[in-house]
């Protein structure tokens, strides 16, 4: 009897290794997850090992499924083999007799006395480097910055890591970088020439209407401008009545429109002010209608006004389906970016996720459903500094 081990990044891949080498009458005897040797080996991905034999008489076994097999003795597996019919053999007992001699026979390979096996070097404990990037990674997968980007950060690390880098060199050097990636903010600024329309877009329920209050209230009573407020949102009686009263609170123009030319009629009926603030109806990204009535509306004003567009997003949608929102307003429009509801979550790893896979800017952050108090303008080093354990 022949038995070896092979490696691969999955088992299907480590099986396959071995079936190249000693053909396909292979019986699994175990499977196990192990670790390449490397400096950063608490990166790196696991390697799967198989443990195969082989009857040098040819005899055909069942394979053990991995479930029964991983990290165990393999479980006795009566099945009848089959022939090229399809028709079962009939001689089930000598099968299972000579099943049973076979997992006699392995189960004294693998249950040895410990002296009997080859013993692996002992691995050196890890540096105060190695500690601190462990630490870092961890510290982003726990606040749900995606693999790939965590990765990312500590690969850029260990390519300009240096022999006994002080550990205050290290953090600042992490701090630096994963501010950069964030880059640069800024939030709306006034046109240079008449009125700037601002559409605001995104799902339903991720906050749009507060967020539009927030920053009217912002710019009214802080910054002294001129804003008028109107809503596309014909879907939702209730958002659109929601936008009216803190239009009749803060003592703004409002307007309900029905179609992209009336968007242009307020644009000039309000001549004269800083900004048009226009609410938008959430859609589904897999509704093709609804997509091609937003790209109307956020294109009602081109030619006639400088505009800016927000695409207003929730920091507790899951990734994947964030993903799949960006993607879709990025075939609309090009836009800024808003995160709402950041005081409903405590991993705030999306910011990251979604500003590395877009690209685009964030402007505002909003923490709470108080008008005007919980927005603010977003603060990279402030965001990195949560992500890195520091409460702000």
């Amino acid at each position: 009897m022949i038995i070896k081990k092979f490696q691969g990044k999955t088992e299907n891949e480590a099986v396959e290794a071995a079936k190249k080498e000693m053909g396909g009458n292979i019986v699994i005897m175990n499977v196990r997850d192990v670790k390449k040797k490397s400096f950063f080996h608490f990166f790196s991905r696991r390697q799967v090992e198989v443990t195969v034999a082989l009857e040098e008489e040819g005899e055909k076994y069942s394979p053990v499924k991995r479930e029964e097999s991983r990290g165990t003795v393999p479980a006795r597996y009566p099945l009848p083999l089959q022939n090229e019919q399809g028709e079962k053999r009939e001689n089930n007992a000598v099968l299972e007799e000579k099943l049973d001699n076979l997992h006699a026979l392995l189960e004294q390979q693998i249950q040895k006395p410990e002296e009997e096996k080859p013993k692996e070097e002992p691995e050196a404990p890890p540096s105060e480097f190695e500690r601190l990037m462990k630490l870092l990674y961890n510290k982003l997968l726990d606040n749900e910055v995606d693999e790939k980007y965590a990765n990312q950060i500590i690969d850029e690390m260990e390519k300009s890591a240096k022999p006994n880098m002080p550990f205050e060199y290290v953090l600042t050097n992490v701090y630096q970088k994963m501010v950069l990636k964030f880059g640069k903010s800024e939030g709306i600024v006034p046109a240079e020439n008449g009125t700037k329309t601002v559409f605001f877009i995104g799902p339903t329920g991720v906050g749009k209407t507060t967020t539009i209050a927030k920053l009217a209230s912002h710019f009214i009573v802080d910054e002294k401008k001129k804003v008028a407020m109107i809503t596309s949102d014909t879907y939702r009686i209730a958002a659109a009545e929601q936008l009216r009263i803190y239009a009749s609170i803060l003592e703004v123009p409002f307007r309900v429109v029905y179609s992209p030319e009336e968007i242009l009629q307020c644009l000039r009926a309000f001549t004269g002010f800083d900004y048009l603030f226009v609410d938008t109806s959430g859609h589904s990204y897999q509704n093709e209608e609804q997509k091609q009535n937003m790209e109307k509306i956020v294109h009602a004003v081109d030619g006639e006004a400088e505009t800016e567009v927000y695409l207003v997003l929730s920091a507790t949608t899951k990734y994947k389906d964030l993903l799949k929102i960006v993607e879709t307003y990025s075939e609309i429009t090009d836009y800024k970016l808003i995160f709402t509801k950041l005081d409903e979550t405590s991993a705030l790893g999306n910011l990251m996720n979604v500003k590395l896979y877009t690209d685009k800017m964030i402007s505002y952050i909003t923490c709470g459903q108080n008008v005007p108090d919980d927005f603010r303008e977003f603060n990279p080093q402030d965001a990195v500094r949560q992500l890195l354990g520091e409460k702000v």
